[in-house]
């Protein structure tokens, strides 16, 4: 299983990223919670995974972060612990 990429994340990604968590306003209470587990380098399956927060859910692809979600949102793929 592929660790999650942390770094060099192509910028059409980043954007897409920083884009949603305006549009969902995300806290940065909640962004706090996601720097702490990215810090874990976290090992995420191949294919659409998804990790639910307190009050989002993160969604990935492979090595990579996609999207994040509100929490009344359903997600696609497998989720993890």
């Amino acid at each position: 299983m592929p660790k999650l990429q942390r770094s060099d994340i192509p910028e059409a990604l980043f954007r897409h990223l920083l884009l949603r968590v305006r549009q969902r306003e995300i806290s940065v209470t909640d962004l706090g919670q996601f720097y702490h587990w990215i810090q874990t380098n976290p090992t995420v399956p191949d294919g659409a995974w998804y990790k639910r927060f307190q009050n989002f859910t993160l969604c990935g692809q492979d090595h990579f972060v996609k999207t994040f979600l509100e929490f009344n949102h359903t997600p696609v793929g497998k989720e993890i612990p």
